[in-house]
C-alpha cells in the first residue's frame, strides 16, 4: 500500500513538474503584415501620394500619346510602301526609329524618376517610426513574438490570414492619429 502511494505521489509529481515546464515554455507566435497596404491605405490622401500619382498618369499620358504617334507613323509607312513610294518611305522609317528610341528613353527615364518617388515615399521616417510602434504595440498585446512583411519575406510561402494584422495596425495608427 506505501508503494501504491508513493507510486501515484511519484506520477502525481511528475505530471505536476512536466505541467509546470509546458506552461513556462513561450510558443513562438509569428504574424505578417502588408506594410505597401498600410501605406497605401495611411497616405492616399497625402500631397506627396497625389502628387506621385499626378506625375504617374502624367507620363503615362505622354508614352500613350507617343506610342500613338509611332503607329500612325508605321501606318503611313504601310500605305507609302503600297504606294511605292520608296523616298517617303525612307524618311517615315528614319522618324519611327527616332521617335522609337526616344520613348525609351523617356520611359526609362520616368520610371525611374517614379521609383525614386516611390522608394522616398516609402522610406519616410516619420510613417515609418509610427508604423513600427503600432506594431509593437499590437504584437505586445496578442503575443506575436515575430513580425514579418510581406514585401520583404521572400521565403513567406503561405500564411494563414489569422495571422495578418494589416488592418488591425491601420486602425490602430488611423485612431492614434
Amino acid at each position: 500500500m506505501k508503494t501504491g502511494i508513493m507510486k501515484l505521489t511519484a506520477v502525481a509529481f511528475c505530471l505536476f513538474v512536466i505541467s509546470s515546464f509546458v506552461s513556462a515554455q513561450q510558443i513562438t507566435r509569428f504574424a505578417v503584415i502588408d506594410t505597401a497596404r498600410i501605406y497605401t491605405t495611411f497616405y492616399r490622401d497625402s500631397r506627396s501620394v497625389r502628387d506621385f500619382e499626378s506625375k504617374r498618369l502624367r507620363y503615362q499620358k505622354e508614352i500613350e500619346r507617343l506610342s500613338e504617334e509611332i503607329k500612325s507613323l508605321r501606318q503611313q509607312k504601310v500605305d507609302a510602301e503600297a504606294l511605292g513610294e520608296t523616298a517617303k518611305v525612307t524618311r517615315l522609317e528614319a522618324q519611327i526609329n527616332s521617335k522609337t528610341n526616344f520613348l525609351l528613353d523617356y520611359s526609362k527615364a520616368k520610371n525611374a524618376e517614379l521609383d525614386q518617388l516611390k522608394k522616398k515615399l516609402t522610406t519616410d521616417d516619420e510613417f515609418y517610426s509610427m508604423l513600427y510602434e503600432q506594431i509593437r504595440k499590437i504584437s505586445e498585446a496578442d503575443g506575436y513574438s515575430m513580425v514579418l512583411s510581406l514585401q520583404e519575406g521572400n521565403s513567406i510561402i503561405w500564411y494563414s490570414p489569422t495571422v495578418d494584422i494589416t488592418d488591425k495596425v491601420i486602425r490602430s495608427m488611423i485612431s492614434s492619429n
